[in-house]
């Protein structure tokens, strides 16, 4: 799970340039994308490759349990998050969204 810790911001290049997500020690996790006055917050758990995000606030009511699957290397992370809250997983990292740790 600690790999996971710290601030991760979606790339120049990606479809949502700036959303980011802090996941935290105690198991909570923010997300934002200010271009579209999105907010969200929540819980997680990690296993393995996998995140399970629970969001519990967002901006627009999208709540709910997201399934996701993860890969880290060199301060990036590939992140696939399922369609929507309920929705299975992704089976590969085709289409992950690639975010960057934030160094402070």
């Amino acid at each position: 799970m600690k790999e996971i810790l710290g601030k991760w911001i979606q790339r120049k290049d990606q479809p949502y340039a700036g959303l980011w997500f802090e996941f935290f020690e105690d198991g909570t996790f923010l997300g934002e994308y200010a271009s579209m006055a999105i907010f969200s917050s929540g819980t997680y758990t990690v296993s393995g490759n996998h995140v399970d995000m629970d969001q519990t606030s967002h901006s627009f009511g999208m709540i709910g349990k997201f399934a996701g699957l993860f890969e880290i290397g060199d301060s990036v992370m590939k992140l696939a998050i399922a369609r929507g809250a309920g929705q299975p997983r992704p089976d590969t990292l085709e289409q992950a969204r690639i975010y960057v740790k934030q160094i402070e």
